[in-house]
């Protein structure tokens, strides 16, 4: 228990008349305002500069320019518009992530109550300086590092730096830390340390770090310097072999240029940007809301999963979980703070005289309390704690084991003297007066405090049994409470002096309990490669039992734990072998999150706090509760959960998944539909074909494939098996993994099927050019519909609808004047339309066969 109750600033120690405004106004000037400085804004024109360097950007922009010189205007500025949008959504996404650090200034108190010149202040928080002193009372945002020099029942949070789930005891000789929150209680504190030099100011240096490349980002570019140094050497290769023929030189030089835009699918950065923002919306839809785009695709290459323990893999609430009196032990159930819920024994509720022995601790436990119980109203929808958490479980507790609310047990039962729990004493005492007339003393404490002969007059048999059970129920990571009473005829001395010859009530257990759902989302996880492991700055006992709790390490089974201080006097061990952290500070947050990255996992971090802000910035993927979360570490992460649910990462990594799927599908069949044209111009001649397509005729195509219908398959549905695999490794190439041999055996395909309907129509008499262009066209839109991981599902009918217009778009370019002018086309017939089909249908079956072939994978 960390609640006193009475003023514990030493004698002699005056809070002084503070600061002169003169003088504040000079160490204003010297050491600056008291506010977190962001770094430099990067300018706007290196951050366009930085996006348009992107390798695939380059190649898009010289398509561009080569769809400029051959006078295709149009499909020029459609490339364009795909470069200027994709730039600006990237220059955008860099924008809100530089709020992060910005958010810690806001999150200085506007205002601090500051002692100038004998006489009290309010002052804006940007304006304190060191030596001021602070006047703290409760719901007070500390504005900067301050040592007390007066403290009455002070109880500060600090869970925002340390990560501590408990609010701790402030003393007269104690410090407080910038950022923290006065729960409960009133002190004076002589400010030491403002804006950077605070605790607050140095999580912001660790804040300001670049961010690195997703690994979409990485993969993408490795693609598109692949692509650019490919399409190049065979657009010269087709060039040159073109003159040895005796083609024309500038006949050669537009069919080349056009080649090249047909062998880059510029409709990729389209097609990634649809799949992002459809799986950010689809998450959104899920509680998950995403701040980057490219962090979508990251989500589903994530191998750890670093989360935290307070409100993530528990509810974030104290609760009353198991009580022990001599005549037995019980379990108690119920939700939060809310007065309802049962007490069982071996699953069965306790009949009333079995239950009086509870009733009778949890009421004394309720009367040696200084916290209250605020239930649900305009500001919250649950019931919520007032002052201690530890002692509003206490309450909670009474009230579902049936006792009197508290307001009627003060009534019944008004206190009239107490001896205030300090470190020293580990207990806390109340008197109070009976109706009867008689005292009753109250009092709870520490196990080691309390279950002493000094305190308890008890046989030593159950003194020791109570010991024992104690130690059990701590090993079990319970935070563990003796109670003890007495009724006297009358007293009237101090309360202190009470404290002998008390009878044993019996020992409370209480935790933050572990959620329902923290099972099943670990053992999600586990299924998907995805290894957890739990970082907190709680107890190593605590984090144990909720690590056990949860699934995350086995019962029974050896799991290493690593504290904090273990950590800094053991620099060199290997981070990435622990799965339960203890007592962290933020810097080890961040140790552990560069260890796993340095072996190539790819890391996502949960966080809630001020503390979890510098890791959360460094993982991969940053992700903040949305909920209970800070504002800085809601603009740290990449990822918000409105839900504050875990499982609900587990829901966004199913969505990353399926859009890394999705880009690879397309990129199958994108650049299997720009091989095969490289390589029927490439063959067309060898086989009889001067000039197998015209450059025009090579754009429609492109633009018929790589437009409506490659945009569409962004929007594809997950597959079946997308969490029952693991993560791709994180140096995987984009092309790895089956992609380049489907890639090259759909390209064959397509060029073979093409070919030969192209020379079955010359054969046939009939206009080869336009039925070899009719049938690559068929060919490619075949291989669209038979890349689908659910050929029949009723999801994203935008593909097939897009087939379906791109077919009449193609047989449009046949038969409407305008458009056989501009391409060179001739109406084919019913048997060309025949043979194009067949080669629409075998490259459908082709690329079937290959998703059995390669067991399913996208």
């Amino acid at each position: 228990m960390t609640v006193p109750t009475t003023a514990t600033r030493p004698a002699g120690s005056p809070a002084g008349p503070g600061l002169t405004q003169a003088e504040a106004e000079r160490r204003l000037a010297r050491y600056g305002s008291n506010e977190v400085a962001p770094p430099s804004p990067t300018p706007l024109h290196r951050r366009v500069l930085a996006q348009l360097r992107d390798p695939l950007i380059m190649v898009l922009l010289g398509a561009m320019l080569l769809t400029m010189a051959i006078g295709d205007h149009p499909d020029a500025v459609v490339i364009g518009l795909v470069v200027v949008f994709n730039t600006t959504v990237g220059v955008a996404q860099e924008v809100r992530a530089d709020h992060a650090v910005a958010a810690l200034s806001a999150l200085s108190a506007p205002h601090a109550r500051v002692l100038r010149d004998s006489t009290p202040h309010e002052v804006p928080a940007r304006l304190v300086v060191p030596g001021d002193t602070l006047l703290l009372g409760e719901g007070d945002i500390v504005a900067a590092d301050a040592d007390l020099t007066e403290a009455s029942a002070l109880l500060v949070d600090e869970s925002m730096l340390t990560g501590e789930s408990e609010p701790v005891d402030k003393t007269a000789d104690g410090t407080v830390s910038a950022g923290t929150v006065v729960v409960r209680g009133r002190g004076t504190a002589t400010a030491t340390a403002t804006g950077s030099a605070s605790a607050l100011g140095r999580i912001a240096a660790l804040l300001d770090t670049g961010r690195d490349l997703t690994p979409l980002q990485r993969r993408l570019a490795s693609l598109g310097r692949i692509l650019a140094a490919v399409t190049i050497a065979l657009c010269v290769l087709f060039f040159a072999l073109g003159l040895v023929r005796g083609l024309p030189l500038s006949t050669m030089a537009v069919t080349a240029i056009s080649l090249a835009v047909a062998a880059v699918p510029e409709s990729l950065p389209a097609v990634v940007t649809l799949a992002l923002a459809l799986g950010a919306r689809r998450m959104a839809a899920r509680n998950a809301l995403v701040r980057r785009l490219p962090a979508v695709e990251t989500l589903g290459s994530v191998s750890v999963l670093a989360t935290d323990k307070t409100g993530t893999l528990t509810e974030g609430r104290m609760a009353v979980q198991r009580v022990w009196t001599p005549s037995g032990t019980a379990d108690m159930t119920g939700s939060g703070y809310e007065p309802w819920g049962t007490l069982t024994r071996e699953g069965k509720p306790l009949a009333a005289d079995r239950l009086r022995p509870l009733q009778e601790l949890l009421t004394t436990a309720a009367l040696c309390n200084d916290a209250g119980l605020r239930p649900p109203g305009k500001d919250s929808d649950t019931w919520t704690a007032v002052g201690d958490p530890m002692e509003a479980a206490l309450l909670a507790a009474a009230a579902r084991a049936g006792c009197p609310d508290q307001a009627a047990l003060h009534r019944a039962c008004p206190r009239f003297a107490e001896a205030p729990f300090d470190s020293l004493r580990k207990r806390m005492t109340t008197l109070h007066h009976l109706p009867d007339g008689n005292v009753l003393v109250c009092l709870k404490g520490a196990p080691e405090a309390v279950l002493t002969a000094e305190v308890l007059a008890v046989p030593q048999e159950l003194l020791d049994e109570a010991r024992r059970q104690a130690a059990l129920l701590a090993a079990q990571g319970f935070r563990v409470l003796a109670v003890a009473g007495i009724e006297r005829l009358v007293w009237d001395r101090p309360a202190t002096e009470a404290e002998h010859g008390l009878g044993l009530l019996g020992l409370v257990a209480i935790s933050d309990p572990p959620k329902a759902s923290a099972v099943t989302t670990l053992e999600a996880c586990r299924k998907a490669g995805i290894t957890p492991v739990l970082i907190t700055g709680d107890h190593p006992a605590t984090a144990h039992a909720i690590a056990v709790r949860t699934g995350l390490v086995q019962d029974g089974a050896p799991s290493e734990i690593l504290t904090g201080p273990e950590l800094a006097t053991t620099p060199d061990t290997d981070l990435t072998a622990v799965r339960v952290f203890a007592r962290t500070d933020p810097q080890q947050k961040l140790d552990i999150v560069r260890a796993w990255r340095a072996r190539g996992a790819v890391t996502a971090m949960t966080g809630d706090g001020v503390n979890d802000g510098p890791a959360l910035h460094q993982a991969d993927i940053g992700v903040a509760m949305g909920a209970r979360g800070t504002e800085v570490a809601r603009q740290a992460a990449d990822l918000v959960l409105t839900d504050d649910e875990l499982s609900t990462v587990v829901k966004a990594v199913e969505e990353g998944r399926r859009v890394y799927d999705n880009i690879r599908r397309f990129l199958v069949y994108a650049m299997a539909g720009g091989a095969a044209e490289i390589l029927v111009m490439l063959a067309g001649p060898v086989l009889g074909l001067a000039l197998p397509l015209r450059a025009g005729q090579i754009l429609w195509i492109n633009l018929l494939t790589h437009g409506l219908t490659g945009v569409a398959m962004g929007a594809e549905p997950v597959t079946p098996q997308a969490m029952r695999r693991p993560p791709r490794p994180p140096g995987q190439h984009i092309l790895a993994a089956g992609v380049w041999q489907r890639l090259l055996v759909l390209a064959a395909v397509v060029t073979t099927l093409s070919l030969a309907a192209g020379l079955a129509a010359r054969a046939m008499d009939l206009p080869w050019q336009s039925v070899l262009f009719l049938a690559l066209l068929a060919a490619q839109l075949g291989v669209a519909l038979g890349l689908r991981a659910r050929l029949l599902t009723g999801q994203n009918l935008f593909l097939p609808a897009s087939v379906a217009v791109s077919a009449l778009l193609a047989v449009a370019a046949l038969h409407v004047p305008e458009l056989r002018s501009l391409l060179g086309t001739e109406p084919v017939g019913w048997s060309g339309t025949g043979l194009a089909a067949a080669a629409g249908l075998g490259a459908f079956i082709a690329a079937r066969i290959l998703r059995r072939a390669f067991h399913g994978k996208a």
